[in-house]
């Protein structure tokens, strides 16, 4: 596992923002070619649920496409080569001047979802998006709004918070050569990578909305903030990483991660509980941590 936010150290719920080495900005594994497939797969049978740009973001779509540009080739020149306007990753080649609107286009070559935040005077709103993996929540209810109505059902983050003032103070300070991370986790039953439906959905896969029934795969999202120099918009980007629970039983660390998880499971309320869809599952999900923890072999 690449990251384990989930071992009690980063409680949920909390900002938790941290100094971005830009060396770390974009994540690339040996899945990249399943992340583009499952994206192009999105865009192709439900558009309209995985991309959103609002008239006058142009600019900034296109800062964000640019900075891309730059930053594949020079930080993995094994995978990303630039030759004239295509992007060649793996056997494919993105063309840069296709005419799609940019922000389609950078998503084309990465594994992250992407989205730009703009200044009004409303707040930070959500005016742009690639956006192939929400973890429970989907573009077309929070896009053109503001940070505290894309928060309002997040506990403790609803408008008039500390927590909302807090985010919003942080967006307003954030500066171009600062850029931010931080991380968030949550379980699921299944390994899909694109969980933006809502329970009793018409499209929605069947049981879908009961993921905590069996808790079996842990999702971490590794976020970053980036202010962009030139339009003074804010990019958030969202890399998912999923691993089944079983992999904790065969770590070297993974008794006690299994402790640390349980601790943390432990700190969320009712609220919380609720929000990560874990009423029903933490107690299950709890007694088969304490198995790993304690070494017992699975049975």
């Amino acid at each position: 596992m690449k990251h384990t936010p989930f071992d009690g150290s980063n409680p949920l719920f909390r900002i938790g923002v941290k100094p971005l080495d830009l060396a770390n900005w974009i994540e690339v594994d040996e899945r990249l070619d399943f992340y583009l497939e499952e994206k192009k797969r999105l865009e192709e049978a439900h558009p309209g649920t995985v991309f959103g740009a609002e008239a006058g973001s142009e600019m900034a779509q296109q800062e964000v496409l640019d900075l891309l540009v730059d930053f594949l080739p020079e930080r993995f020149p094994e995978i990303y080569r630039l030759d004239g306007n295509a992007m060649h990753l793996n056997g494919r080649a993105v063309a840069l001047d296709s005419g799609l609107p940019p922000i389609k286009t950078a998503g084309h070559m990465v594994q992250e979802d992407l989205a730009i935040m703009h200044r009004d005077e409303s707040g930070w709103r959500l005016v742009a998006a690639s956006l192939s993996f929400p973890s429970s929540w989907s573009l077309a209810e929070k896009f053109g709004k503001p940070l505290q109505a894309i928060h309002a059902t997040v506990p403790g983050f609803a408008e008039g918070t500390r927590n909302a003032e807090l985010i919003t103070r942080m967006f307003d300070n954030l500066k171009p050569d600062m850029p931010v991370w931080r991380m968030n986790w949550s379980v699921y039953d299944n390994d899909r990578l694109f969980h933006g439906w809502k329970k009793g959905d018409p499209d929605a896969p069947t049981g879908y909305g009961d993921n905590a029934s069996e808790p079996r795969f842990i999702r971490v999202e590794y976020q970053t903030l980036r202010k962009l120099p030139l339009s003074g918009d804010i990019l958030f980007t969202i890399r998912i990483h999923l691993n089944p629970l079983k992999l904790l039983e065969t770590m070297e660390e993974g008794r006690e991660l299994a402790r640390g998880f349980i601790t943390s499971l432990e700190m969320l309320d009712a609220d919380q509980l609720a929000y990560k869809n874990l009423t029903a599952g933490r107690d299950r999900l709890i007694e088969r941590l304490r198995v790993i923890a304690e070494g017992v072999p699975a049975s």
